[in-house]
């Protein structure tokens, strides 16, 4: 017999993941700001709720998916929200990428009503949700985390405790400076090797079997070859990662040329009406080859 589970926020990668968990055997009540989201959900077996309050009530872990931290204060804090139909001894687990100190916030306010919370953002995109091997970095309580393990194993396969509460979050954060940063190195060098008459599909090959190769020159790299930004991981999106880079950094006194450069382009490429596809095409603000 499987948990009882709940999951506010169906969309491109919370859809999936409670799909996964159904597929699991796990009883799932669902929560979407459209109806139509949580739709196929409901015809595969889950049972749609009116508001996040619902799903707490019928749950004993609930997963959030939503955008940005005043989403999920509006989900679990709300007066309609999780903690307005949490037991004691329900566990939350977040696994939107959001602000860690708004994180820590919202988890005290949890435990005040006897709710644990982690944070576990996800690395993978919509691929990793569906194929459930996303990378998941947790932060909140060692126990909490271990009654989370085996629906997190559900959902991925690089299940990390990182630390206490928020470094889930700070680890998502320094992952989206890794992959902005890269995502542009990428576009760079592809754009040079166009600008010096050299065949940029037949470096990205060659630098694939060295030490500059990567996932993301491997997709990413891909898809500048081809102009193909049908969104994975949406430019907004990153857009909203990287402001929360900015004031991770600026908390806590440390200067990070390199992701402020690129935080730049990625708002260059929003600002200009491109911030729904895929974050890889800010290769268009160098010349990359497809741009």
């Amino acid at each position: 017999m499987g948990e009882r589970v709940g999951l506010i926020g169906p969309g491109i990668m919370g859809r999936p993941m409670a799909a996964n968990l159904l597929k699991a055997g796990h009883g799932v009540a669902v929560h979407a700001r459209r109806h139509e989201a949580a739709a196929p959900l409901a015809a595969a077996g889950a049972t749609v709720c009116a508001s996040p309050r619902e799903v707490a009530e019928r749950a004993d872990t609930v997963f959030t998916v939503v955008s940005d931290t005043p989403d999920v204060e509006a989900v679990l804090l709300g007066p309609d929200g999780v903690i307005a139909g949490a037991r004691p001894g329900t566990l939350v687990v977040d696994m939107s990428t959001v602000s860690p100190t708004a994180t820590r916030r919202i988890a005290a306010a949890l435990a005040a009503r006897g709710v644990a919370m982690l944070d576990a953002p996800v690395s993978g995109g919509e691929a990793g949700a569906i194929a459930g091997t996303l990378s998941i970095m947790v932060g909140g309580p060692a126990e909490a985390f271990q009654r989370a393990l085996p629906l997190l194993q559900v959902l991925g396969t690089n299940v990390v405790h990182v630390g206490g509460s928020g470094a889930g979050q700070v680890a998502k954060l320094c992952n989206q400076v890794v992959v902005a940063e890269t995502v542009n190195a990428v576009a760079e060098a592809l754009a040079l090797a166009r600008a010096a008459g050299v065949d940029p599909a037949r470096v990205r090959e060659a630098l694939l079997g060295g030490f500059a190769g990567s996932r993301v020159l491997e997709v990413h790299g891909r898809r500048m070859l081809e102009g193909d930004y049908a969104p994975g991981f949406r430019a907004r999106l990153h857009d909203k990662d990287m402001r929360l880079v900015r004031e991770l950094a600026a908390e806590v006194g440390v200067d990070l040329p390199g992701a402020e450069h690129v935080a730049g382009l990625i708002a260059a490429l929003v600002a200009r009406g491109e911030g729904d596809l895929d974050s890889s095409a800010l290769a268009r603000l160098v010349g990359a080859p497809g741009a």
